[in-house]
């Protein structure tokens, strides 16, 4: 059965234990459910279907189980694997010691304005299909880059560093 990975927008752990949160995904008849890192990350597998499909039906279990609406972005582990694998922010000269993000849709994205966009340490470096690349430099202004990436896309996105989208590819 493949495996995936919902990345949920808004999941805290003031707002959603994952106790709850693995039982709705169990209770949609999800498998091989696992949480990670407390902010709205569910690995698990499901049937071969579509991921508009999963993310429907993910959603559905937590209004059900939950009594919130989460908003469910999914990608096939596999696919992040080939993104991981692709690493197409080196190659745009992120520095090493930047955090590098990861944002999802669940269409194409398509930036409001040109990018690179940047500012305060932070960029938008570039959109391929459902993800844009982004990095920035810890700082005293905070994320700075969550500002840019709404900008540059809206807020029907959520957001992930490298080393998150790592662990749940591998999850």
């Amino acid at each position: 059965m493949p495996r995936y990975v919902a990345f949920l927008r808004g999941v805290s752990p003031l707002n959603c234990k994952m106790p709850a949160l693995k039982g709705a995904f169990e209770a949609a008849g999800f498998t091989q459910v696992r949480t990670l890192l407390s902010s709205g990350n569910v690995a698990f597998d499901a049937r071969s279907g579509s991921e508009a499909a999963i993310e429907r039906r993910a959603e559905a279990a937590m209004r059900d189980a939950l009594g919130r609406h989460f908003q469910a972005i999914v990608r096939s582990a596999s696919h992040l694997h080939e993104l991981l694998a692709n690493d197409l922010l080196t190659p745009l000269g992120v520095p090493a010691e930047a955090k590098r993000v990861v944002t999802f849709a669940r269409h194409d994205l398509v930036a409001r304005l040109p990018l690179p966009l940047a500012t305060d340490g932070a960029a938008v470096m570039c959109a391929v299909g459902r993800e844009a690349y982004s990095a920035y430099l810890p700082g005293a202004e905070g994320p700075v880059f969550m500002k840019l990436i709404e900008k540059a896309f809206g807020n029907e996105v959520t957001t992930r560093t490298w080393a998150t989208v790592a662990r749940c590819a591998r999850a």
